[in-house]
């Protein structure tokens, strides 16, 4: 089994796949106006409108904005640089600066446009780089 995307529902997949395409310098493909992907070396980020959920059985399969236990992460290998570059470009609701976790991994963390939870981080100790090596 591999784990190949995570979709995230939302009232506004356009401001939202914006946001993703600004923090990830990465060209979303917009499939429609209420779906888009985020595509990475390792996974998809989905973007879908609420309008979405109808092929699924209706509204109340998710809530957008409700997301309080799941962070959406993304590896990068100049964590610090990635701050100052977000810190230029886009208004952050920034939750922790760039700090290294017992783990071993340079984290940033700051909330989307809905809410749900960002980290990009940068493997620093021997274990977390060896961990992440290619």
């Amino acid at each position: 089994m591999n784990l190949v995307s995570l979709r995230i529902i939302t009232d506004d997949a356009q401001k939202l796949t914006d946001f993703y395409e600004k923090i990830t310098g990465i060209k979303a493909v917009r499939y429609t106006p209420d779906f888009a992907e985020i595509k990475t070396p390792a996974a998809t980020l989905a973007i879908g409108s609420t309008r979405t959920l109808q092929f699924f059985g209706g509204d109340h399969i998710a809530r957008p904005a409700e997301n309080r236990t799941a962070i959406i992460e993304f590896l990068t290998d100049d964590v610090d640089g990635e701050f100052e570059r977000l810190k230029k470009d886009l208004p952050l609701d920034l939750i922790q600066e760039p700090n290294v976790m017992p783990w071993g991994n340079k984290s940033l963390l700051f909330r989307d446009p809905d809410g749900n939870l960002v980290n990009f981080f940068t493997p620093v100790s021997k274990e977390a780089v060896e961990k992440f090596r290619a």
